[in-house]
């Protein structure tokens, strides 16, 4: 009676190796890049949710709720303001205005020690578009990110 050994021989382990790896290195790119859309899909949103707080802030500010002075663009005077919020002027109870629960980050942002607000750039509304400054008020946040993203758009333009 011969037995037969049982198991896989050396060739086969090596090919079965030699697959993984080249299945593994396919697949690294599509990671990275499912990663990347990932970013890219929360920066959108956090763009988008502090700019929608900044027009309801000029918009209470239109209306007569926030404190008017003469001067004012009208527009917060940091991002802080918009999670903190204001005192709402025609409220006999003193009541506050609040336009955002919390202050999104950048997540295109590489330092995490940073706080939320440093992290964007912020525009003045004295400021021309193609080239944003700080100033009194902040208008409009960007990225400080110097990379490009998916669409062929660097994110400090979104």
């Amino acid at each position: 009676m011969t037995r037969r050994a049982r198991g896989f021989t050396l060739i086969e382990l090596v090919v079965t190796l030699a697959i993984i790896g080249v299945l593994a290195a396919g697949v690294m790119p599509l990671a990275e890049l499912a990663a990347q859309r990932s970013k890219e899909s929360e920066l959108r949103t956090a763009l988008r949710q502090v700019r929608n707080a900044l027009d309801a802030y000029k918009a209470a500010y239109d209306e007569g709720r926030v404190e008017q002075k003469t001067g004012a663009s009208g527009y917060p005077p940091n991002l802080r303001v918009l999670v903190e919020g204001v005192p709402d002027v025609k409220d006999e109870e003193g009541r506050r205005i609040y336009f955002l629960r919390r202050l999104p980050r950048d997540p295109m942002h590489t330092d995490p020690s940073v706080e939320p607000e440093r992290s964007w750039g912020r525009r003045s509304y004295a400021s021309p578009p193609d080239a944003p400054r700080e100033g009194q008020d902040v208008f409009d946040i960007y990225s400080l990110s110097e990379r490009t993203g998916l669409n062929g758009v660097p994110y400090k333009e979104w």
